[in-house]
């Protein structure tokens, strides 16, 4: 998916919690301290989301998303594809982080090793 895509989907998906839980934009705003201007962007796809986690879970918490749930769980992670980032619960696995480079290599259309192909089947296997 490319970053635009991204953008525009991250920035569907804040507008329909936001309608869902029936608050206007200036009034969100106002609530998590962001700019109107700045968040109508955010949802027209026409900019990213903030990096800073703890404002993404303030948004999350604001738009009535529980931390453990699922919903929860993806507003992060969509927000984090937005920003052209790799997502933090990734970034948290070493071994995953270790075989990346192969994996974009290969994304890339350039042949990783036999090994590095082991390493990425395995950690497949194992998640």
């Amino acid at each position: 998916m490319k970053i635009n895509e991204s953008l525009k989907k991250f920035g569907e998906f804040l507008y329909d919690l936001r309608i869902k839980k029936e608050i206007t934009l200036r009034e969100m705003c106002r609530r998590v301290n962001f700019d109107p201007s700045n968040w109508s962007k955010i949802e027209r796809g026409k900019m990213s989301p903030p990096s800073d986690k703890k404002m993404l879970e303030l948004w999350a918490k604001t738009l009535g998303l529980k931390k453990d749930s699922q919903e929860f769980k993806e507003f992060i992670y969509q927000a984090e594809i937005a920003q052209g980032i790799i997502p933090f619960e990734i970034m948290e696995e070493k071994e995953l982080v270790a075989a990346l480079p192969a994996f974009f290599r290969t994304l890339k259309n350039k042949k990783p090793s036999k090994e590095e192909i082991s390493k990425i089947i395995n950690m497949v296997k194992n998640a």
